[in-house]
C-alpha cells in the first residue's frame, strides 16, 4: 500500500446562509442577517481544491448534506412562530466544515492497522448536532473497504465531540506512526468549550492507540473567550511542525513538554502575541490554514486572503519566510463566503492518509470532475439567499433540487 495524506474538502451547499447559529463564532455572529451567496461560496470551495490538486496530486471531497433537513423542521414544529434561529437550523450549510466531520486516526498509529473514522456528533450547536448520521452514511460509502478502514458510530451525546477540528497529528512521514494530539476546552467565560476531554479520551481508545502516543492538553479558555471556537483557529500541526500562537493552550510550555515527550522531534513554529495579538490572529484565520508538505518536502501553508490584508499577519509571515524555518510559503487563497460564516481554509477540509486506490473513486476530484462539479453549481446554486427566504418552499425545492443534480452527476444518487 502506498499511504499519502488526502484532503477531503467540504462542497459548499445550496442552502449556505448567515443565520448567526454558532455561538462562540465571531465571525458568524457579526455577519448575522446578511445576504449570503451560496455559488459563489461552492465555486471557491472548488477554487480552493484545485490549487490543492495541482500542488498534490490527489485530493477528495465530501457532498452537501440534505437541506433542509425536512424531519428536524417537523421536530421542532416549525409553523413560522418558531424564533428565526430554530426557523434557520435545518436549512445550516455548516457540514461544509468537513474538519468537524469526523476524527481520523491512520492506520500506523491504530492498533488494527486500519484507519479508524470517528464522526463528530457536534452536540453543543443545534444546527450541527443534526449532522452526523448523514455524514457517517457518507463516510461508509467513501471508505467502504473494511480490511482498510473502520467507521464507528458517534460519541454518546452526553460528552459533546467536535471532530478533527480539536486533533493534531506529529509525525515523521504521513505513512510512518505517529502521535495524536487531542485538545479539549473547559467550561468558562461566555462561549462553550465544544470538546470535551472524556470525549477525546473515548475516541482515542476506540481508535486502538497506544497511549504512549496519545496526548490530551487543554485549550487556554482565554483562547476559547476570544473566540477560537475550535483549537485548529489556533493551532495547527503537519508532519513534525507544531505551527501555533503563543496563547493556544491552557499552559503552553507544559503542552510542548507533552508533546515533546512523546514525539521529540517537534518543531515548533510559535507566533507570540506581540506580533499578532489573538484577536488578529482569529480575526485572519492565520492557524485556520492549511500546513502541506509538497512533493518536493518543503511545506507551505495555505491562508485566507485576510492574512494578506492584515499588516500584521503578513508582516510576520515575511518575517518567518526570510528565515530558515520549516514553512517556506504561504499561499492565500479567497474563501471569503466561508470566512464571513466563521470557517477559514482548514475547516473545509478532513485529513485522511490512506491508500487512494482503497477509496470509493467518486470522492476523489480530478480536473473533469471539478469542471463538472462547477458547472452544477454554476446551473443550479442559488446566486443569493436573504435571511426572509428561509422556510420559503420555493427555495426549499430549488436546494433539494440542486444537491439531488449533483449526485446524479456524480453517481452518487445512493445519497439522495
Amino acid at each position: 500500500m502506498t499511504l499519502t495524506e488526502i484532503n477531503f474538502d467540504g462542497i459548499v451547499g445550496p442552502s449556505h446562509n448567515y443565520a448567526g447559529l454558532s455561538l462562540g463564532n465571531i465571525a458568524s455572529a457579526s455577519h448575522a442577517g446578511d445576504p449570503s451567496y451560496p455559488r459563489a461560496a461552492a465555486l471557491q470551495g472548488i477554487a480552493k481544491m484545485r490549487g490543492n490538486l495541482a500542488r498534490l496530486g490527489v485530493q477528495g471531497f465530501l457532498l452537501p448534506l440534505p437541506r433542509p433537513n425536512l424531519a428536524l423542521t417537523e421536530a421542532l414544529a416549525c409553523d413560522g412562530s418558531e424564533p428565526p434561529q430554530l426557523r434557520a437550523a435545518p436549512w445550516s450549510a455548516s457540514s461544509m466544515w468537513t474538519a468537524n466531520a469526523a476524527t481520523v486516526s491512520p492506520g500506523p498509529d491504530t492498533a488494527d492497522g486500519r484507519c479508524h473514522l470517528t464522526p463528530a456528533n457536534l452536540v453543543t450547536m443545534l444546527h450541527r448536532a443534526q449532522e452526523w448520521p448523514d455524514t457517517q452514511a457518507q463516510l461508509k460509502i467513501a471508505f467502504a473497504d473494511h480490511r482498510h478502514f473502520a467507521v464507528h458510530d458517534a460519541v454518546p451525546p452526553t460528552f459533546g465531540d467536535e471532530g478533527a477540528a480539536n486533533h493534531m497529528r506529529l509525525c515523521g512521514a504521513h505513512d510512518a506512526p505517529g502521535v495524536e494530539v487531542f485538545v479539549y476546552g473547559r467550561t468558562g467565560g461566555p462561549f462553550p468549550a465544544r470538546q470535551h476531554e472524556q470525549a477525546s479520551r473515548l475516541v482515542a481508545r476506540r481508535h486502538g492507540l497506544a497511549p504512549e502516543r496519545t496526548v490530551f492538553i487543554e485549550q487556554n479558555p482565554a483562547a476559547i473567550a476570544a473566540g477560537a471556537f475550535h483549537n485548529d483557529v489556533v493551532a495547527v500541526a503537519n508532519g513534525p511542525v507544531l505551527f501555533t500562537h503563543d496563547m493556544a493552550f491552557a499552559d503552553q510550555q507544559g503542552a510542548y513538554d507533552a508533546m515533546r515527550a512523546a514525539f521529540p522531534a517537534l518543531e515548533v513554529v510559535e507566533v507570540p502575541s506581540s506580533a499578532v495579538s489573538l484577536k488578529e490572529a482569529i480575526r485572519t484565520y492565520l492557524f485556520n490554514a492549511q500546513l502541506l508538505t509538497l512533493p518536493d518536502g518543503s511545506m507551505a501553508l495555505i491562508v485566507p486572503e485576510e492574512c494578506r490584508e492584515s499588516a500584521a499577519v503578513w508582516g510576520w509571515a515575511e518575517t518567518m519566510l526570510a528565515g530558515n524555518g520549516p514553512i517556506r510559503q504561504v499561499i492565500p487563497v479567497d474563501v471569503r463566503q466561508s470566512m464571513a460564516n466563521g470557517g477559514g481554509p482548514a475547516c473545509l477540509r478532513l485529513r485522511v492518509v490512506c491508500d487512494p486506490a482503497t477509496v470509493d473513486s467518486r470522492f476523489l476530484l480530478d480536473e473533469a470532475k471539478a469542471d463538472l462539479i462547477e458547472r452544477v453549481i454554476a446551473a443550479r446554486w442559488p446566486a443569493q439567499i436573504d435571511p426572509a427566504d428561509l422556510g420559503s418552499e420555493v427555495l426549499a425545492n430549488s436546494a433539494i433540487a440542486a444537491r439531488l443534480a449533483l449526485l446524479e452527476a456524480l453517481g452518487l444518487g445512493e445519497l439522495g
